[in-house]
């Protein structure tokens, strides 16, 4: 049995520091690194794409809303052309950096607001996997467990993957609660390790609302600005192996492993 551990990184900017990519690179198997939108710059770029190429983890494009101050975390009000340029832009940033340091990158997953918005709205979730298609069809793209993004994807051709939250409650829509909300995040390491063993053996979560949802679970995410993230990833690691389950990325050429 297999899972991919996926983290959001390199969302530093200029002189502020967030998260800690150094260390919890070393547990996960993806990360996805910030395109300098919602977080990041060039500088940050090129040091987290060099970071992950020296500890082996697979490269993804995390592009989000232009929204610096608000973490990318804001709604806003964009078209579908809007949203299809924003994607190319930012995989092309990245993708730049990483050619340049002599990598390849493996995936593309959506940030914040932009990504729940995907979730909801095929308009958007289909610009985005045109996107995403368009740069590179061979680009696995990233998107909540059940979500229209991810059916997006599987429409137009592009490899897929199901991703669940370790750090995050869901709604009985299968929605995550939204971060204005005060249970919106598990911050009980063994409560997010009883989650993701539940999702891997069971396909289930509980839910805010009391009810039980189906999740399917490809790939399972750790926020890496969260202040339990590398506690989290750890006790995850040990409990996985424990039962083993392999962490291994989803790679596009296949029999890569980390």
């Amino acid at each position: 049995m297999y899972i991919d551990l996926n983290c959001d990184a390199g969302e530093s900017f200029g002189a502020y520091k967030i998260g800690n990519d150094e260390e919890l690179f070393d547990y996960v198997s993806s990360v996805n690194i910030a395109c300098g939108f919602h977080a990041g710059d060039p500088n940050v770029m090129r040091r987290t794409v060099g970071l992950a190429l020296q500890k082996r983890v697979a490269i993804g494009a995390h592009p989000g809303l232009p929204d610096l101050n608000g973490f990318g975390r804001r709604a806003m009000k964009v078209s579908r052309d809007e949203v299809y340029n924003l994607i190319v832009y930012q995989i092309g940033a990245l993708q730049a950096f990483v050619q340049a340091e002599g990598g390849k990158m493996n995936h593309v997953k959506p940030h914040g607001a932009l990504y729940n918005m995907a979730a909801k709205d095929m308009e958007i979730a289909r610009a985005i996997a045109e996107a995403v298609y368009k740069v590179d069809r061979h680009l696995i793209l990233y998107g909540l467990s059940g979500s229209m993004l991810v059916e997006a994807g599987k429409q137009i051709g592009l490899r897929t993957a199901q991703e669940a939250f370790a750090d995050r409650t869901y709604r009985a829509d299968g929605s995550l609660t939204n971060r204005s909300r005060s249970d919106a995040l598990i911050t009980n390491a063994e409560d997010a390790v009883l989650q993701i063993v539940r999702m891997i053996h069971e396909g289930k979560a509980g839910t805010i609302d009391g009810i039980e949802i189906p999740i399917c679970a490809d790939t399972i995410c750790i926020h890496g600005d969260g202040p339990h993230a590398l506690t989290f990833v750890k006790e995850m690691r040990n409990t996985l192996k424990q039962q083993g389950i392999i962490v291994q990325s989803l790679r596009v050429e296949r029999g890569e492993k980390k």
